[in-house]
């Protein structure tokens, strides 16, 4: 008898479910902050380790 319940494609052997719905409880975060967040660490770690030679 087929399962009525409507279940996404699974792959890996059922270890992963992707679905079409998109999880509303999520934090959304704007793609170009976390680009600006790692632009700004990476030049925050650089002025950090300059040595005058």
């Amino acid at each position: 008898m087929p399962d009525s319940r409507r279940s996404g494609f699974s792959s890996a052997a059922g270890l992963i479910q992707y679905y079409d719905m998109e999880e509303t409880r999520a934090l959304k975060v704007n793609p170009y902050l976390v680009i600006f967040l790692g632009i700004s660490a990476a030049v925050l770690v650089e002025v950090l380790n300059w040595r005058p030679i």
